[in-house]
């Protein structure tokens, strides 16, 4: 096995991979014209004032936080391709253990998001039905359209996907085309892409900051620009966003054109349907459904990739991960589905129409993009800018996205609790993650295979013992290629011995890198003990089975091993003989002696850790070659046990 460097296609600048660029990328961002001009007006009659300044602010937003952070800045922090918060967080995470909370809360804040970014976009898209058709039951038809969404998630994106890039190609056209149509009836709307207006607005305005709230929506999906990196390279993210923004750009002039026209009345209708002709509005539903559908699968797929960065660092249990398609990089993680299906159909039960939604959607991403700003100032660190560099950037955005979350803050009581509660859950999740394996750190014992060499090989050779298999299998999480934790040798030695011609223990490192497949052996008594050490990189499916047979059948050819399959069917096909893959699961002993909080943590950790993913399933091992044994786990034993005996 060697580095598997295959190339993406895509990740050259051509026609097809811009056109690509814009059906994996821009869905999210690309559907905010849809709310972001109606929740400005809100439910207040039409002022110049608010529609000038509040366009000015949507564009110097999109300036400086997508085309300047994003776009110019963030994307130059990529690891080996790859994009995300935790991708960054690999980056600096040696530069400060406290990196870790920022990296988790910013996690956290895009899993929040991803439950409410199908509710708010499908459900904007389909209440344009009700100009056409009053009183048309919203709320089951995008229940019905999210749940076929996440439905389909199990059999991969690799057929449709093909089509993500042209419709969005259309809806961005479309955006254009209707924007330009509304601009020419009222060209003095053009002043508003001066900066004069946004600040007036910011000074004078006695709503401002709920203004502001409303505004930073036109730059959800910023995140998903980074996410997304390594399905669509730097160049055809930043090439296609010159279009991207030119669209989303008229069409917020044109929106704020059309409502001029209402000025000091209240709105007939969301603005995003308002520029449609009538001829064209089912047209245009049908297209912004396309649409939101498309932004909703980016968000989903943003959230499996997140959740399995998260697995590789630690901060997740291990749940189970399958790779639907042969498309590099497409996961689908069946747990995180269904969590994010439950999410989103609750999100559209309780607001029951998207306007209720922008609250929690604003705070959501504000949160994610500020523990950003924090990463990325450390990743500035380790490329050497200079120091004043980086501490302008940090105050500028600190201070930029700060007000932004203020004012999102503000309806917390609106909507925004939602977000917070999910994150914060999540957040405990990873902090029991985290903290439960620093416990074990502290107390679990590591032991030299040398020193026990001796009993392997006796216990190898004792023909009174029958036969366990005749290569038996641990997987070991001790790094060291002379070591394996205690309670392995306690397995084979003391609880039942476990006799077979060739023990084999087996430690997986998945690396920063996404597609590497190496592996190298210790062999520590020829022909009966070796230790075999992976390194996967986080994309590549865990295929115990598959690889280790394949380690071996390299080492037969090499003359490193000898192992003779004596009871099979058809030697040449099966030339390693027979596995067994022994699996540890640890339960806590009423031996232990932790304080209150550790017991709590440990307790919670192995609780969850019994209803995740089973082992055979994460390593992708056959079943009925896969025996699972449970061992207490002793962190601290009782010292101070006071028994008197009588007689």
């Amino acid at each position: 096995m060697g580095n598997d460097n295959q190339h993406h296609g895509h990740h050259r600048l051509t026609l097809s991979g811009l056109i690509i660029t814009l059906g994996i990328i821009y869905g999210d961002i690309g559907t905010s014209p849809l709310y972001v001009m109606r929740a400005v007006v809100g439910d207040n009659p039409v002022n110049a004032e608010t529609i000038f300044g509040a366009v000015s602010l949507v564009f110097w937003t999109l300036t400086i936080q997508t085309t300047l952070k994003y776009v110019t800045l963030v994307l130059r922090a990529d690891n080996n391709g790859e994009g995300g918060i935790f991708s960054l967080y690999t980056l600096v995470r040696r530069r400060a253990k406290w990196l870790l909370f920022p990296a988790m809360i910013g996690g956290c804040s895009v899993l929040a998001e991803g439950m409410i970014t199908p509710p708010i976009s499908v459900s904007s898209a389909i209440e344009g039905l009700d100009i056409r058709f009053p009183g048309i039951p919203i709320v089951p038809i995008a229940i019905v359209i999210i749940s076929l969404l996440f439905l389909f998630q199990r059999f991969g994106t690799g057929v449709v996907g093909r089509f993500f890039g042209p419709v969005m190609l259309v809806w961005f056209s479309m955006l254009g085309i209707l924007g330009i149509t509304q601009i020419a009836g009222f060209l003095p709307i053009l002043k508003a892409l001066s900066p004069h207006y946004a600040l007036l607005m910011l000074m004078h305005h006695p709503h401002a900051l709920v203004i502001m709230g409303a505004v930073f929506l036109c730059t959800t999906g910023a995140e998903a620009l980074y996410a997304d990196l390594g399905h669509c390279g730097k160049q055809n993210i930043r090439i296609s966003w010159i279009f991207v923004k030119t669209t989303l750009v008229l069409n917020y002039l044109g929106q704020a054109a059309w409502c001029m026209q209402y000025e000091g009345q209240m709105l007939p209708n969301n603005p995003f349907y308002g520029i449609m002709p009538e001829w064209f509005l089912m047209i245009g539903i049908v297209i912004a459904t396309f649409a939101a559908v498309i932004a909703s699968q980016a968000m989903i797929s943003g959230s499996f990739t997140l959740v399995s960065e998260a697995i590789r660092l630690g901060l997740f249990p291990k749940l189970k991960v399958v790779f639907p398609t042969h498309l590099k990089g497409q996961l689908y993680v069946p747990a995180v589905n269904a969590m994010l299906w439950l999410g989103c159909v609750a999100v559209v039960v309780i607001f029951k129409e998207s306007a209720a939604m922008e609250a929690a959607y604003g705070l959501s991403v504000t949160l994610t993009m500020l523990m950003s700003t924090i990463l990325l100032s450390n990743f500035l660190v380790t490329q050497r800018v200079k120091p004043y560099w980086i501490w302008l950037f940090l105050a500028w955005y600190l201070m930029f996205e700060g007000a932004f979350f203020v004012a999102n803050a503000m309806k917390f009581k609106d909507g925004g609790y939602i977000t917070i509660t999910i994150a914060t859950v999540l957040f405990l999740l990873m902090y029991v993650w985290v903290r439960a394996k620093s416990i074990k750190r502290r107390f679990i014992q590591n032991v030299k295979l040398n020193d026990y060499l001796d009993q392997l090989i006796s216990l190898s050779m004792d023909e009174s013992i029958p036969k366990y298999a005749t290569n038996l299998v641990f997987l070991s999480s001790a790094k060291s290629e002379n070591k394996v934790e205690e309670k392995i040798l306690y397995s084979i030695l003391q609880t039942q011995p476990k006799r077979a011609d060739t023990y084999w223990f087996v430690h997986i490192q998945v690396t920063d890198q996404p597609y590497t497949m190496d592996y190298k052996v210790n062999i520590l008594a020829s022909d009966d003990v070796y230790k075999v050490s992976f390194r996967l990189g986080f994309r590549v499916e865990q295929r115990m089975n598959l690889f280790l047979k394949k380690v071996i059948e390299d080492l037969i050819e090499s003359g490193e091993v000898n192992i003779e399959a004596k009871y099979h069917i058809n030697r040449e096909e099966y030339p390693t003989g027979d596995f067994r893959f022994v699996i540890i699961q640890e339960f806590l002993s009423h031996e232990n002696d932790l304080p209150f909080l550790e017991q709590l943590v440990m307790t919670i950790y192995l609780s969850i850790k019994g209803l995740t993913a089973s082992p055979q399933n994460w390593f992708g091992l056959d079943n009925d070659s896969v025996q699972l044994e449970g061992v207490p786990l002793v962190l601290r034993r009782v010292k101070d046990l006071r028994l008197r005996r009588t007689n």
